[in-house]
C-alpha cells in the first residue's frame, strides 16, 4: 500500500522594503530560490502580483506521512519568521 501525503500551505506575506514591482519580485525570487532548494518544495507567487509589499504564496510539499508533512510546513514557517526581508501576515496549512 502507497501512503503518501500533500502538505500544502497558502502564506501571504508582507515585504516592507520593497519600493517598486521589481524590488518586490526581487525579494520573492530570492526566497523562492532558498525555499526550493532547502526544502524541496513547490512554491509559486500565487496572488497580490500587482501589489508592491504584499505577496500570497502557494507552496506543497510530498511526504512520506502526515507527520513528516507538517514537520516540514513548520520548519518552512520559522524559516521564512527568520527572513528579515518579509514578514508573515497570515499563513494557512492543510495535509491530504
Amino acid at each position: 500500500m502507497i501512503s503518501i501525503r500533500i502538505a500544502v500551505c497558502l502564506l501571504e506575506i508582507h515585504i516592507p522594503e520593497a519600493t517598486s514591482l521589481k524590488k518586490k519580485r526581487q525579494v520573492i525570487q530570492s526566497l523562492v530560490k532558498r525555499l526550493r532548494n532547502r526544502f524541496n518544495l513547490s512554491v509559486a507567487e500565487v496572488g497580490c502580483k500587482d501589489l508592491w509589499q504584499r505577496s500570497e504564496l502557494g507552496l506543497a510539499a510530498v511526504c512520506q506521512n502526515s507527520g513528516s508533512a507538517d514537520r516540514v510546513m513548520e520548519q518552512v514557517l520559522s524559516f521564512i519568521e527568520q527572513e528579515n526581508r518579509v514578514n508573515i501576515i497570515s499563513s494557512t496549512t492543510e495535509v491530504y
